[in-house]
């Protein structure tokens, strides 16, 4: 656990309702997650993995299958990796339930929001919710850049209301950022610290502010990195390589960007440069450009690197021009 300073050097800010007694939680038991994209579906199988009653919820409509698939696939490579039992594996399966009906969170003890990352979709979503689920239930969302006291504003008990930021890929990854609003109980909190232990992760509590910790530090590292490519510093691979071989980094910043979406990069700067008002967020011209292409990295197969093959070979469609990285017109 972190120590009690907020990352702005303040103390977070109290967890105590000033407004009476809130209703008490229910102990976590069923856990919805509502959103099954790449972060979601991660959720579900590590909170499924830990023995908690699951409710994955797609957020868009579509098909169920791939997201069941994914989350086996995953569960498979654990179990070939001998980080999981085959009998733990259909364990997990068997607490998993796969919904597209919002309707179907009812009942459930928390609520793992992980859907698109927009501020008015969210509350649209925490306002239909919440009549559902019912005031002893927590709410969480996964945001990292959003700013939770505006998402909170769409809740009529907004005390049991906090973040939970997961890292992706959710199953190797062991950090979970836990930040509370004015209003958030700190018994909300204590359950969400439980939670996150009980998945064999580590929790870090910190205050409520855009970027928490994280992604603070690392947007404007992987910023920096789209800009330096485009300056035509370097190739994508000598610059991937610089950072593995000369900072120790298991990943370079540009594949960590296409790990992570570059769609989901840009909404982070664009996010943290609005809500901080720092030079340091604003997102470069090629990643504008990859994003509006639709070369959004692995979940493409194509974005820095094009996926094709076995291999990630750099996207061909980026090439050096005039001392600039620039991408080739596309007809």
């Amino acid at each position: 656990m972190s120590g009690n300073r907020g990352t702005n050097g303040s103390s977070p800010p109290s967890t105590q309702h000033a407004e009476g007694t809130p209703p008490a939680l229910r102990p976590l038991r069923r856990v919805a997650v509502i959103g099954c994209g790449l972060m979601g579906a991660g959720i579900a199988e590590v909170a499924a993995i830990a023995g908690f009653e699951v409710i994955a919820i797609k957020a868009t409509a579509g098909d169920l299958g791939p997201v069941r698939a994914k989350i086996e696939k995953s569960l498979g490579r654990a179990v070939e990796s001998k980080k999981l039992s085959a009998e733990a594996r259909d364990a997990a399966l068997g607490r998993l339930t796969l919904s597209s009906d919002l309707a179907d969170a009812a009942g459930s003890d928390l609520i793992v929001e992980s859907a698109v990352e927009s501020a008015l979709a969210k509350k649209r979503l925490f306002a239909e919710l919440e009549p559902l689920v019912g005031p002893r239930a927590l709410i969480a969302t996964n945001t990292s850049s959003l700013n939770l006291g505006e998402l909170a504003s769409a809740l009529a008990h907004p005390e049991r209301f906090l973040g939970m930021h997961f890292f992706s890929p959710v199953p190797a990854m062991k950090l979970v950022e836990l930040a509370a609003i004015e209003s958030t109980t700190e018994a909300a909190m204590t359950a969400a610290t439980d939670f996150v232990i009980a998945l064999g992760k580590t929790p870090v509590r910190l205050a409520a502010s855009p970027g928490y910790v994280v992604n603070r530090l690392l947007v404007p590292y992987l910023l920096h990195a789209i800009e330096s490519l485009e300056s035509g510093l370097t190739s994508p691979l000598d610059l991937d390589a610089a950072m593995k071989l000369g900072c120790g980094h298991p990943m370079g910043p540009l594949a960590l960007c296409d790990l992570i979406g570059l769609d989901v990069v840009l909404a982070m700067a664009k996010t943290l440069s609005a809500e901080l008002a720092d030079p340091r967020y604003r997102p470069p011209t090629l990643l504008r450009r990859l994003v509006l292409e639709g070369q959004l990295g692995r979940k493409t197969k194509l974005g820095f690197y094009d996926y094709a093959a076995k291999e990630p070979v750099p996207n061909p469609a980026i090439e050096k021009s005039s001392g600039r990285a620039a991408i080739a017109s596309v007809a």
